[in-house]
């Protein structure tokens, strides 16, 4: 007989990964009732507690996406082209946008009396905008569902392989709005999508649904569930639908910790997992660097913070007295086209190459507010993968290196094996970085190229990287046409096929 946790004590001892424990805490104990669930992330032994009524909510919203996917079969392209259209017309619509807008204010309003980053939740005239680019883009994108990609032929009978759809796809991300767009492209190669959205910007996603997704499904027949939002502010709603085996696949955006651990969840319930939590752009320079295309590669990686932003950046000792003094230029432009100070981080190696003029106090830009700093700090080699989450205020790692080799190996090492570029007039030097960095995402320019929808044309849901091994099958982008299974489908001729052995 099954029996259930109905509560738990402080000091509990939770197995997790084989042979260790994690203890049960205070608060957790006080918090968890009968009903309630509780997961153990077995690579950390991380606790969470899921309550009753949060798993009811995000049980019954997967549900109606599965139900929905079920009922994908029979719906027709032209559907799916019709709900595209009229989601990006009602977006369009001032009046309906207007409604939108006022709920991204109020969001916005909440997370800054909060001291939260309020970068990405503002829903811009640009964002909207490059929304109704990325739907209009999915209208005219023609269906592979139900393409044959290969035929294999036997007497009297043949096989074809078919695309098809893939399932529920359940989607976490934080708070920027235009992705709640974006990944409706799913819809396209037949899934459902399901998402849960942070709390600063449900609000937003909830007026989204309301005055714009709801009624572009409903107009174009497509089944109710189609893309359905988690409403819960809680953030064990995100684990709850991890671990729903209903999901065909999890795909989660949003700060490293917090993606690697929802993934974590994910993986052990036994679903496949698209992931990218970590970011952050690598560039190497050396001897074969042009000065001058040096500079504007790093200027314009510094445009804004994103995940494919310049991050750390090596350059070769030998040349590091005409590579540094372009790379500070472009530091401190980038910083004052935002008029803003830059922030350096630098590794024991640079130090002899920095000016006094950095080694001062400057005024830096942080989620919080203006905060005094040392422009310039030193951190150990361990640190130089470290993200920098800079809100105004440009924020970069140098760091002096023997080789390109040795670079190579810093960037495979430390970094979150995302993106890496390399300026060299040097075709065999590239061909070599190529080969030996650990990278989806490779170029000989600005970091910032890396984007679905601006490398592709293709609206992205999510960027993965290689920080916990190489993608099976597919890149690093995964967009709404890429999610799709196979299916086998037998045509006999004749009714005496059989098999002999």
């Amino acid at each position: 007989m099954d029996k259930k946790l109905e509560s738990l004590t402080a000091g509990m001892r939770i197995p997790y990964g084989g042979n260790n424990v994690a203890i049960v805490s205070e608060k957790l104990a006080s918090e968890f009732e009968s009903g309630d669930r509780l997961i153990v992330i077995q690579t950390t032994g991380d606790l969470l507690h899921i309550p009753a009524d949060v798993w009811d909510i995000s049980f019954k919203t997967v549900e109606q996406a599965h139900n929905a996917f079920l009922e994908m079969g029979s719906v027709d392209d032209d559907s799916i082209t019709k709900f595209f259209k009229l989601f990006a017309d009602y977006l369009s619509d001032d009046e309906r946008f207007s409604a939108i807008k006022d709920s991204n204010d109020e969001d916005v309003r909440i997370a800054r009396s909060k001291g939260r980053s309020t970068t990405r939740l503002i829903l811009s005239e640009k964002m909207r905008t490059d929304m109704v680019a990325g739907l209009r883009l999915w209208e005219n994108t023609p269906s592979q569902r139900g393409s044959a990609i290969e035929e294999i032929n036997h007497d009297g009978w043949n096989v074809k392989l078919i695309t098809a759809g893939l399932g529920a796809v359940g989607f976490i991300f934080e708070g920027r709005p235009n992705v709640f767009a974006d990944a409706t492209g799913v819809l396209r190669s037949g899934n459902t999508v399901v998402f849960r959205i942070g709390s600063d910007a449900l609000l937003t996603a909830n007026a989204i649904v309301e005055h714009a997704l709801n009624p572009a499904l409903e107009e174009s027949g497509l089944p109710s569930g189609s893309v359905s939002l988690i409403n819960s502010a809680e953030r064990s709603a995100g684990y709850a639908m991890f671990s729903d085996q209903r999901l065909a696949l999890a795909v989660a955006r949003g700060s490293g910790p917090a993606v690697a651990q929802l993934g974590s969840v994910a993986k052990q319930t036994g679903i496949p997992v698209s992931l990218h939590g970590t970011g952050g752009a690598w560039l190497v320079g050396s001897s074969n660097s042009d000065p001058e295309r040096f500079k504007a590669v790093v200027y314009h990686s510094l445009d804004r913070k994103v995940c494919n932003t310049l991050n750390t950046c090596c350059i070769t000792k030998e040349a590091a007295s005409v590579l540094v003094p372009e790379f500070l230029a472009a530091l401190s432009e980038a910083a004052e086209v935002r008029g803003a100070n830059a922030k350096l981080h630098i590794t024991e190696s640079a130090d002899p190459f920095i000016p006094n003029a950095w080694r001062g106090t400057v005024s830096i830009e942080r989620a919080e507010g203006e905060v005094v700093e040392t422009q310039t700090e030193e951190i150990k080699i361990e640190e130089i993968g470290v993200e920098w989450e800079w809100e105004n205020s440009p924020e970069v790692t140098l760091v002096i290196v023997e080789s390109v080799a040795q670079a190579i190996t810093l960037c495979n090492s430390y970094s979150p094996q995302f993106v890496a570029s390399m300026v060299t007039e040097d075709d065999a030097e590239f061909e070599a970085f190529f080969d030996g960095i650990n990278a989806p995402f490779v170029g000989n320019g600005f970091t910032r190229w890396v984007d679905g929808q601006y490398a592709l044309n293709r609206p992205e849901l999510g960027l993965s990287n290689w920080q916990y091994g190489r993608l099976f099958g597919r890149g690093g982008v995964l967009s709404g046409d890429s999610i799709f299974t196979i299916r086998t489908l037998a045509s006999q001729e004749t009714s005496q096929i059989t098999r002999r052995s």
